[in-house]
């Protein structure tokens, strides 16, 4: 089980680092003004979503899946619920971003880097809640 939880550790970290890095970059490529940086932006953006985010997302989910089917009394404490809850809100987040990637990749793109910068906080706060409802377990 430790192997499990270790490698659930591992991949949730490389998610929120590429879901933390990925709408910094969309603050970039929305301040862009060149062809050229542009282009690069959408590279970038390009593999770190399909070549980190999304592979880390689905392993930490189902490393995460394991580890409750080895120990189902999980399922009855309120803070794996909560925890759920916001895994859930970041997965939702991660396909907004996807869809945001899109929408820079046809340069149809309508929002400036401040939206940017504020979309950047929200898995932030995911991340603060998740940690809070793991460690401390308030409920």
């Amino acid at each position: 089980m430790l192997w499990i939880k270790s490698l659930h550790i591992i991949f949730v970290i490389t998610w929120m680092a590429a879901i933390f890095y990925l709408p910094r970059l969309f603050v970039y490529h929305a301040m862009s003004e060149d062809q050229i940086s542009k282009d690069r932006f959408k590279i970038m953006e390009r593999k770190l979503y399909r070549g980190i985010m999304t592979p880390s997302m689905i392993l930490a989910l189902i490393f995460g899946a394991w580890l409750i089917y080895l120990v189902p009394g999980y399922l009855q404490m309120g803070w794996l619920h909560a925890k759920l809850t916001f895994v859930l809100g970041l997965v939702v987040y991660h396909f907004w971003c996807g869809k945001i990637l899109n929408d820079f990749k046809d340069d149809n793109n309508v929002k400036n880097h401040v939206w940017f910068r504020w979309f950047n906080e929200i898995p932030v706060i995911a991340l603060f809640v998740i940690v809070i409802m793991v460690v401390v377990k308030p409920f």
